[in-house]
C-alpha cells in the first residue's frame, strides 16, 4: 500500500510494525535501513497530519448571554 494513500490509523499501524521488525535485531542492514527509512517518512507523514488537524480544532464557548460561538482552540491554554 502506497504511503500517501494510507489513512493516519494505517500509517500508525505499519511505523509500529516497523518499529517491532527493527528492535528484534535480527533484519539484516540493507532490509533494516528501508525500514528505517520507510519509518521515518511516515512519521512525518503522521506529523504533518496531526499538525494539520489540530489547527482546525475549534471549541465550543458559551458567553454571558448564553449563545454558543466557536473559537479556535489554543493548546497552551490550561483547561
Amino acid at each position: 500500500m502506497s504511503g500517501s494513500k494510507m489513512t493516519f490509523e494505517e500509517a500508525m499501524d505499519r511505523l509500529e510494525q516497523i518499529v517491532r521488525l527493527l528492535e528484534k535485531g535480527d533484519t539484516p542492514l540493507e532490509e533494516a535501513m528501508k525500514l528505517f527509512e520507510e519509518g521515518t517518512a511516515l512519521a512525518k507523514k503522521c506529523t504533518a497530519r496531526l499538525d494539520a488537524a489540530e489547527k482546525k480544532i475549534m471549541k465550543l464557548v458559551r458567553g454571558a448571554d448564553g449563545e454558543v460561538s466557536e473559537e479556535e482552540f489554543n493548546v497552551d491554554e490550561e483547561l
